[in-house]
């Protein structure tokens, strides 16, 4: 095992929508050697790291999470002082069309890293423990569903609703129990909906202004009045940087955006953008909005408190919400090649998560 002066920082996960954003910050600082590991599925696509590929202390590395062997070769070689593990599959619709690929990769995944961190760690004297974190992003979705009123805080029972977010909660279970179990010095954190440049087009805010400037329905679950809190990307990155540099080991900290909005309402702004800026001679985007059957258990209303990171990370967001939404959708209208490629697999942009049923 060789140590170097670099503070290396390994990011499972690191080609995809949060892991990128996280990516692309810290190889600014030329003190870290980044190391990206990712299996590059559906959503994983390293055009979205390519800002970083170009910095000397970006390295990729093409693992499966759940490849064991293969993890802990790559531990070996980097050493890792500080883990970012952001690698999941992560869309509840499916989740509902496909719970298997969750439960490997969210739970198994999840094992597979914590052995290989432990091993790593327990390789070290106890000043370079103390250098060491195992920062867990997970979801707010793993506390279930709230009523009109109340947040999440950490304290929050645990009522996952979706096979998503029930393998997120055991993947939240695993990661506090190596930490109070085997003294790794792990970290937990759990965000709310992130929005921002460079999400697969499956989730609301790309798709609405993919399926808008295409023409297409634009589909809405249900009546639209689910409710969001809704976090821009690089908000959630700061967080996360903040909880690496002076997050407790053995604490949990919520991330949210304190912007909740009904899906219909977030809809509805995206339309009046595209209005404004790619105005559409022959109707307006709101046109085209079409109410469709609701996802199979369709969670009511997302928010959450995030006061302990205020208090003990200092944190808070930096953007409003409604300056960050312009700048995403004026963000997908410039990279309109981009939502091109990365759905030119096998997602086009189709209704997932009936789970069998119209």
């Amino acid at each position: 095992m060789t140590h170097t002066a670099l503070r290396t920082i390994v990011v499972t996960g690191g080609a995809g929508f949060i892991g990128s954003a996280l990516v692309r910050r810290l190889v600014l600082e030329p003190e870290y050697r980044v190391v990206v590991v990712d299996s590059l599925t559906y959503a994983g696509n390293l055009e979205s790291l390519e800002p970083a590929m170009a910095y000397p202390n970006f390295v990729f590395e093409h693992i499966n999470i759940t490849d064991a062997s293969s993890i802990r070769r790559c531990f070996d070689r980097y050493s890792p002082d500080v883990i970012y593990h952001l690698a999941a599959e992560s869309h509840v619709d499916r989740s509902i069309d496909s719970p298997a690929a969750f439960i490997q990769t969210n739970v198994v995944g999840t094992y597979t890293l914590l052995e290989a961190a432990l091993a790593e760690w327990k390789q070290r004297s106890a000043q370079q423990r103390s250098a060491c974190r195992f920062i867990h992003v997970s979801t707010d979705e793993v506390f279930g569903s709230l009523g009109p009123e109340g947040s999440f805080t950490e304290a929050t029972a645990y009522d996952p609703r979706s096979p998503y977010s029930a393998t997120k909660a055991a993947s939240d279970h695993l990661v506090r129990a190596w930490n109070h179990t085997f003294d790794l010095p792990a970290i937990v954190t759990n965000c709310s909906n992130n929005f921002g440049p460079y999400q697969f087009p499956e989730k609301l805010i790309p798709l609405v202004v993919h399926s808008a400037i295409n023409g297409k329905p634009i589909p809405v679950y249900g009546n639209g009045l689910n409710v969001r809190d809704w976090l821009y990307v690089d908000d959630h990155v700061d967080a996360l940087c903040r909880v690496a540099d002076v997050g407790r080991v053995g604490h949990t900290y919520a991330i949210g955006g304190s912007n909740e909005r009904t899906n219909i309402d977030v809809v509805r702004g995206i339309c009046r953008i595209l209005d404004d800026v790619c105005p559409n001679q022959s109707y307006q985007y709101e046109q085209l909005i079409s109410f469709v059957p609701d996802r199979p258990g369709h969670d009511l209303r997302y928010a959450i408190d995030a006061s302990r990171a205020r208090t003990e990370l200092g944190w808070r967001p930096a953007h409003t919400f409604e300056d960050a939404l312009r700048e995403t959708v004026l963000w997908y209208l410039r990279h309109e090649l981009w939502s091109a490629r990365v759905m030119s697999g096998e997602y086009r942009g189709e209704r997932l998560g009936l789970g069998g049923n119209v």
